[in-house]
């Protein structure tokens, strides 16, 4: 039998795509600090981060901010005359804020400046990846261009919610980071969701009981409501500038190896590609340890189906 290497613990690398509950929270740290505010200048230091060509950056300057929207992941500032920006952060991008003087820009970190008649907005990049990015849309129609359209679980009711998520035979987790299903949700709340509901993350969407559709919906919107709540409690009324995929407190996600705050149960892992997925073995899939794909593929029929033959491969 092949021995296997499984390291003890934390999180992997890697920032994350801010979700639901950071992108709210900084749709409504903007909507204190820029609503009704003018837009004096758009500073760009980075030509990856602008993905269009018209209308012209120039064209917004000198406008009034009339609303502050979510979409999905995004955060879109709505200016007077129908003009969308829109801002994708992707992994590692994050917004601060100053009030005066204005920021100042360097091309290789601080990405762009939004200066507005309260204070300045700026988008930074750690890393050499340049992948955040700044539309500029026409009305409703141009924002629907980078809006995947999925639900709104906070407004949706459950009936939505199972329609939507069964119109697919997909896997709970991806079914719940699909942005064209599900709006906002991505690896990190995923995890805690599905801890929360106590279902297994590879449990097919078309297989669910109705039971099982409803500790999800709960979960989901328990989850989403929880975590908002404690993250504006701790931003308070200053900027958020902890923006992370991992939070102290979180159940599962990025706690690889630390016990579940349920059972007790060390958390596993399914990795692929550069995600991987977090679950308590015991909470969720009934003992039965989901299969890695590199592992299992290594292992064949040595891979460990239960976390005592995981702790005996482990040596201990």
């Amino acid at each position: 039998m092949f021995g296997i290497a499984i390291t003890s613990g934390g999180s992997y690398a890697g920032a994350g795509v801010p979700e639901f509950p950071d992108v709210e929270l900084y749709r409504i740290a903007l909507e204190k600090r820029i609503l009704h505010h003018r837009l004096d200048r758009v500073r760009i230091a980075s030509p990856f981060l602008l993905r269009t060509v018209e209308p012209p950056v120039s064209s917004v300057e000198g406008r009034s901010v009339e609303r502050l929207r979510r979409v999905g992941k995004r955060v879109g500032i709505g200016l007077e005359g129908g003009t969308w920006l829109v801002l994708h952060l992707m992994i590692a991008g994050r917004l601060h804020w100053k009030e005066r003087p204005p920021a100042k820009l360097d091309g290789r970190r601080v990405l762009a400046a939004f200066d507005f008649s309260s204070g300045s907005l700026t988008l930074t990049e750690a890393g050499s990846k340049k992948r955040a990015s700044l539309h500029l849309l026409e009305g409703e129609d141009g924002l629907g261009e980078v809006d995947p359209g999925g639900l709104e679980v906070m407004e949706a009711s459950q009936e939505e919610f199972a329609a939507v998520l069964q119109s697919r035979n997909h896997t709970l987790k991806r079914a719940l980071t699909d942005p064209r299903l599900l709006s906002g949700i991505g690896n990190a709340y995923s995890d805690e969701i599905l801890h929360r509901a106590r279902l297994s993350p590879i449990l097919l969407t078309q297989k669910m009981s109705p039971d099982q559709m409803q500790s999800l919906y709960l979960a989901s919107r328990e989850t989403l409501t929880e975590w908002l709540q404690r993250l504006r409690a701790e931003a308070g009324d200053e900027f958020p500038e902890k923006v992370t995929a991992f939070r102290e407190g979180m159940a599962v996600h990025g706690r690889y190896g630390q016990p579940c705050p349920r059972c007790g149960a060390k958390v596993q892992r399914i990795r692929y590609a550069s995600n991987e997925t977090n679950y308590c073995a015991p909470c969720q899939t009934g003992g039965k340890l989901l299969a890695d794909r590199a592992l299992s593929r290594l292992l064949g029929a040595d891979w460990p189906r239960t976390l005592e033959e995981l702790e005996s491969l482990r040596g201990g």
